[in-house]
């Protein structure tokens, strides 16, 4: 029989684990409680292999200092990838949105992740972002083209209008993401081929 003390200890232990795992995105208690459950039934094939990869990405990986996306190297293997377009700017708002362009295969150009989107309500303005590294960026005259691929939301349509007038003096091309992306869509969550439709028909801003 396990001492009361241990059993606390073991309850606690559990406990933590499950309101770890309901911090992440899409995971409420339940589903927490389901991992957690899911993650005990088999610590030395699943548990303990997670733990050692979360603990070993956690020292390796690192945002890129130039576009913000995460790597083991900085810069990243997409900022110093001698077959990228250097010219062309693709902007993000976090490196999920990054990911999904890879994904699809569609850009083959630099990006430069804003880490979020103006909001008003959120208390989120523009010296909360990464805005001035990308007017910096613009500005060495180096790019032709700024590719604003925000989400179709309120605040999404906010941001890109308010790096339209910042970019403007830069004589970069600015230009935004058109058919396929639906009102409130994220770009993390769309088809590759949606993607696709919607980076290849871009329009000015």
């Amino acid at each position: 029989m396990i001492p009361p003390d241990q059993g606390n200890n073991a309850t606690d232990q559990v406990e933590r684990l499950i309101a770890l795992l309901a911090k992440l995105p899409g995971m409420g208690r339940r589903s927490a409680r389901r991992a957690a459950l899911r993650l005990l039934r088999d610590p030395a094939g699943l548990m303990l292999p997670l733990a050692d990869a979360m603990r070993s990405t956690a020292e390796a990986v690192r945002p890129c200092r130039l576009c913000g996306n995460l790597d083991t190297v900085d810069p990243c293997r997409i900022c110093t990838d001698p077959n990228r377009d250097q010219e062309v700017l693709c902007v993000v708002e976090g490196v999920a949105d990054l990911w999904a362009l890879e994904r699809a295969r569609v850009h083959r150009g630099l990006y430069h992740v804003l880490g979020g989107v103006l909001s008003a309500l959120s208390g989120v303005g523009p010296e909360d972002l990464r805005v001035d590294p990308l007017l910096a960026r613009v500005s060495d005259g180096h790019v032709r083209e700024v590719i604003l691929a925000l989400p179709a939301t309120v605040d999404g349509a906010t941001t890109a209008h308010y790096l339209h007038d910042r970019l403007r003096p830069t004589g970069a091309s600015v230009t935004r993401l058109a058919q396929g992306v639906p009102m409130g869509g994220a770009l993390d969550v769309m088809d590759d081929g949606t993607l696709a439709a919607a980076l290849k028909a871009r329009r000015p801003a």
